[in-house]
């Protein structure tokens, strides 16, 4: 501030200006390359000569000048860099200008004329003028042997670091002209293919080395103190008025020095640069209120960043399974892609010092949010490949991250494990609101759910806080300094019991909590409902989570132990939730998770403190990343034994799986002889009261969520008056789709188009961190408006199996069909209140061609419920794996004998996976619609009209159930929607085919015969009070229609010729209106039924 009265000056370090200029190139040049080899990398690869695969890396002007975005976008954030471009070299020049010296002027002109000709080969590309593009981009090197070796000589020789580093960054980058200029000529002359992509290299390295030369500036201008101020004159007197203040108005640019640092050793050998002082404008200044209220509210920001940063990196962590495990199932087996779980294992590097310590420098941790912020970028890629090495690179700049800030002295994991406990919580609250997925994932976009353009900006203004704060301390907001608190922390002999800790707390976390509704999944039975709904209930999940969380912060309060979270009761506790959890059902295996949910959460102070105690960042951090990575694989291995080798040992060891999670967390309980120190540290009231504030708001957040998505009204069928029931089967393959997305939105758009009141979804228990813990039912509910039964949950070891219904289910049963050899079948047998009807469905995922054992004793089995059940209607919606016909052992045959089924077309030979079988009804549509890439199966989807109520199927021969009709002679209510024709282009990549049309069926006669009768005084056809016999008539078409209880007709053709106009009318009344407003209007019309 300065010392005249009314006056206060902004300064800023003119080293952050050299720091943004080298975000900005950076930031500019890689983003162009990513976006690029994303969206276009087989064409910005290929040359004149050849291209991919000979060429398989771009050069710089391919990548930056070619194609929209990535040229636009490397444009503008080269414009934006200008500024702070000529900034530096008019800054430099004042630093380095002497009455002596000629030297500053010249590199003045060198560097202006530099930046200019950057900026005419950046924006003049060459696809738009070759030649000109080859001229500024000589012209730039050219400048740049003046420029570099002029700025070194220009250095003071105090400034031994800065002058190293410019000599070493020139010598690379003169030395790398040499193999460029040779690998462009073996390109340009020789015309070898293959060359230019080793010209890129150094093309590229170049570019780095470029931006890094001039990023030594900045060690410049630290050392000379370099400021710039900004005052601003507050005078104001009596007789001022807003002309005069303009007038007087002006700015102190100051160019300061003050006790220069070299090489970290205070005042020792200061570098002498002359005193400039330059003037200026005047800016307004804030007034002392905004600075104390700014001042009281910069702690808050600071921890509101820090949360939304945690709640980032357990996205990005997250997001990894699932983006990697998309080619695992696509291979049904081990695809190599497993091995990007190894970037965890990064903290490695920790190992190195320098790594360390740069790392743990406020530049180094701002680098890694920038990189770990490229696993939200990844969203933007459309090749999944692409966005799986995105992501995996993320995830190992965010596991030396979260390694550095864990391993935090002790007055620091106290706020650490709070902010790490807190963001997880946020992660589980924002995919309850979000259907299921956390909302900046990289497999979601703006079409299936994501807000990953807004999530991408509160990053970038979270890291942007973590640069600026002005001490490390802001970051542990302690309220004093307790001598136990900030304690050295003694190492721990034993470390890789620390380390194993970690890990099983990170993976216990991850599969149990990480979405709200999974320990539902776990206790769910179906109906009658005895237990939690997955999407009504999982705030109670939140509530335990906040509690849990919760504990810790109160003992905190209560001294600067948390001892009793060390206890082996406390242990003892977590243990018999864990076998309650799996031991039992309903609402008793919840309460039993709910518990467990609160030890866990509790206990993450303690395992971070153990792992803080352990002494070695490295060796800790890796090999608790590696133990997660080793309990994904085996978590899956339990279901998908029959894919991968040596998969039989962990078949259905779930128990074993939790057992080993438990074991793991044992050691960091104080047991009875144990020489574990407690865990010492406290935390500030001030801390703790933002901490519960965000656990309250989270909770409310969570709570308000449930009661806004809360039904408010029953489902419907769509078809309620023609009693037409609309069923399907569709394998969704774990909800992601051919370009690796959440696929939820794009089933719910065909379903809802479909109009189906029952249908069954095969691969749906994603309640695994490989599949994300989603929950594929969320959207269909939500927005159609469905009774749902998800099927047998993660601890049956199942691929999952879901039934959806528009009428009310009035029971079901989950079945685990015989599987001695292959994967688990599941299914589910529902009994259906269908129009007053009971109606039996069945949902089934039989095993694959490879296990035919299983295969057919899993047919006999689901044979049995159809059989037993007879000869109640019933609707088998299932995937067989079999070809139609084929006698036993195959599965069609045991499943339409034995089952005492109809096939829905036994005409229908191209099937293998998906079948329809049905009898006690009356089949009038059948229809497969293509998947488009939302899967690798299609939607088959049959239609049936339910007998008249109390009555049953009277003819139920091949003869009549095959009588097939053109779309145009049944009611209209039967039809299928127009749009989904392959001649009229199909939906969002859907179309009937197959068939091109779906297919139609006539009812049989029996189930038409009506009365109509008229008024006797009215001259009729047929003799009065006398039933129209059907026969004569055959052309009359009709559909059903439930009034009051009975069923009426509504006729839907043209009357016989030899009716009178009465009854003319009446037939056209009957075809246009309700029954019951024809009666009401004609009275003499009365229609019944026999």
């Amino acid at each position: 501030m300065s010392s005249r009265r009314g006056r206060s000056r902004l300064t800023l370090d003119a080293a952050h200006i050299v720091v943004v200029h080298t975000y900005l190139a950076f930031s500019a040049f890689f983003s162009a390359l990513i976006i690029g080899c994303v969206l276009h990398y087989r064409k910005i690869v290929k040359n004149g000569v050849a291209g991919y695969p000979e060429e398989w890396f771009p050069s710089v002007s391919a990548t930056i000048g070619d194609w929209y975005p990535e040229r636009n976008i490397f444009q503008i954030l080269i414009a934006l860099n200008s500024g702070p471009r000529f900034a530096l070299v008019f800054l430099q020049y004042y630093l380095q200008r002497s009455a002596y010296s000629s030297l500053p002027g010249f590199l003045l002109f060198v560097g202006t004329l530099r930046t200019l000709s950057c900026g005419g080969w950046v924006y003049i590309t060459s696809s738009d003028d070759h030649d000109w593009h080859d001229i500024l981009m000589i012209m730039y090197i050219v400048c740049n042997i003046p420029w570099m070796f002029g700025s070194i000589a220009a250095t003071p020789a105090q400034n031994t670091t800065s002058r190293k580093r410019k000599q070493r960054i020139a010598a690379a980058f003169w030395l790398a002209l040499l193999p460029m200029i040779y690998f462009f000529i073996q390109h340009k002359v020789h015309r070898i293919p293959g060359a230019y992509t080793r010209y890129s290299f150094f093309e590229w390295s170049l570019i780095i080395l470029d931006i890094m030369f001039d990023s030594v500036a900045a060690s410049d201008f630290r050392a000379a103190n370099l400021q710039i101020s900004i005052g601003i004159s507050l005078d104001s007197p009596t007789t001022r008025d807003s002309h005069n203040i303009a007038n007087k108005a002006n700015i102190d640019v100051a160019i300061e020095k003050a006790n220069p640092v070299v090489n970290g050793k205070g005042d020792e050998n200061p570098v002498t640069y002359p005193q400039q002082q330059v003037k200026t404008a005047k800016a307004p200044n804030k007034t002392s209120n905004l600075n104390a209220v700014a001042n009281r509210l910069q702690p808050t920001v600071n921890f509101l960043c820090d949360l939304y940063l945690s709640f980032v990196h357990w996205s990005v962590f997250t997001s990894l399974t699932p983006t990697l495990f998309y080619f695992s199932v696509w291979e049904l087996g081990i695809a190599g892609h497993e091995f990007s779980l190894l970037s965890t294992l990064s903290p490695l590097l920790l190992r190195y010092p320098v790594v360390l310590d740069v790392a743990s420098m406020k530049i180094g941790r701002t680098l890694l949010h920038i990189l770990t912020l490229f696993g939200l970028l990844a969203y933007a890629s459309k090749n999944p490949l692409a966005r799986l090495l995105i992501v995996a690179f993320a995830n190992a700049a965010l596991s030396i991250g979260v390694a550095v800030d864990w391993s935090a002295p002790v007055c620091g994991v106290g706020y650490q494990a709070t902010i790490t406990g807190l963001g997880f919580l946020l992660t589980s609250v924002s995919k309850h609101a979000n259907h299921s997925n956390i909302p900046i994932w990289p497999i979601v976009n703006e079409a299936s759910g994501g807000y990953n353009k807004t999530g991408i900006a509160l990053a970038c203004f979270a890291i942007y806080n973590i640069y600026t704060r002005s001490s490390p301390s802001d970051e542990l907001p302690m309220e004093k300094k307790d001598p136990i608190a900030t304690a050295p922390i003694t190492a721990r002999k034993y470390w890789i019991l620390d380390a194993f800790g970690l890990g099983s707390l990170i993976f216990s976390l991850h599969s149990l909590l990480a979405d709200p509704s999974t320990l539902i999944a776990w206790s769910w039975t179906g109906y009658p409902i005895k237990g939690p709904v997955p999407h009504l209930h999982g705030s109670l999940t939140h509530i335990a989570q906040a509690v849990g969380l919760l504990i810790p912060l109160v003992l905190s309060s209560l001294g600067s132990s948390w001892d009793p979270l060390t206890h082996p009761l406390w242990f003892v506790y977590g243990g018999l939730s864990t076998c309650v959890m799996y031991s039992y059902s309903d609402w008793l295996g919840y309460f039993g998770g709910l518990n467990l949910t609160v030890f866990l959460m509790s206990i993450i102070p303690v395992i971070l403190f153990r792992a803080a105690s352990s002494g070695s960042v490295a060796k800790t951090y890796s090999i608790a990343m590696l133990v997660v990575s080793l309990f994904y694989v085996t978590s899956v291995f339990t279901v998908a034994y029959a894919f991968v080798p040596g998969g039989q040992y962990f078949r259905e060891r779930t128990n074993f799986i939790l057992l080993a999670q438990f074991l793991l967390l044992a050691p960091a309980f104080r047991w009875p002889r144990s020489t574990l120190p407690p865990v010492t540290f406290t935390l500030s009231k001030s801390l703790r009261s933002r901490a519960q504030y965000s656990l309250a708001i989270m909770t409310i957040l969570s709570l308000v969520t449930t009661v806004y998505r809360w039904p408010t009204r029953m489902p419907q069928p769509h078809r309620p008056g023609p009693r037409i029931l609309r069923t399907g089967i569709w394998t969704v393959h774990f909800g992601i789709d051919n370009e690796g997305r959440d696929s939820q939105r794009r089933i719910r758009d065909l379903v809802r188009d479909m109009q189906l009141d029952v249908f069954g979804l095969l691969e749906t228990d994603l309640h695994r961190p490989v599949f994300g813990n989603r929950d594929l039912t969320r959207v269909i509910v939500e927005d159609l408006g469905y009774y749902v039964d998800i099927g047998p949950g993660p601890n049956k070891h199942t691929w999952g199996a879901v039934l959806f219904s528009k009428f009310p289910i009035i029971n079901s049963t989950h079945h685990l069909l015989p599987s001695p050899h292959g994967e688990l079948a599941p299914a589910i047998h529902a009994v259906l209140d269908v129009f007053g009807t009971p109606v039996n469905v069945v949902v089934v995922h039989n095993g694959q061609e490879e296990t035919p054992l299983d295969r057919e004793l899993q047919s006999k089995e689901v044979a049995r419920i159809m059989s037993e059940t007879y000869p109640q209607p019933f609707i088998f919606l299932g995937y067989v794996v079999t070809k139609p016909h084929t006698p036993r052992p195959a599965p069609y045959e045991i499943l339409v004998t034995d089952g005492r089924m109809h096939d829905i077309d036994q005409a229908d030979l191209d099937r293998w996976c998906e079948y329809i079988l049905y009898r006690g009804l009356y089949r009038t549509a059948y229809a497969r619609v293509s998947r488009s890439t939302i899967t690798d199966t299609e939607l088959q989807i049959g239609q049936f009209q339910l007998p008249k109520y109390g009555h049953t199927v009277t003819n139920e021969t091949e003869p009549a159930r095959y009588l097939r009709a053109w779309r145009e002679e049944m009611p209209v209510d039967h039809w299928f929607p127009d749009e989904y024709y392959q001649q009229r282009g199909g939906v969002r990549g859907h179309y009937y085919h197959v068939f091109n049309t779906p297919l139609y069926y006539k009812l049989p006669e029996a189930h038409l015969h009506f009365r109509l009768y008229l008024h006797p005084h009215y001259r009729c056809p047929v003799p009065p009070q006398t039933p129209l016999p059907l026969p004569r008539y055959r052309h009359l078409h009709c559909c059903p229609l439930l009034l009051r209880r009975f069923q009426l007709l509504l006729l839907r053709s043209p009357p016989p010729l030899q009716c009178s106009p009465f009854q003319r009318r009446t037939y056209r009344d009957l075809s246009n209106r309700s029954c019951h407003s024809v009666v009401r209007k004609n009275p003499r019309v009365t229609v019944l039924w026999a």
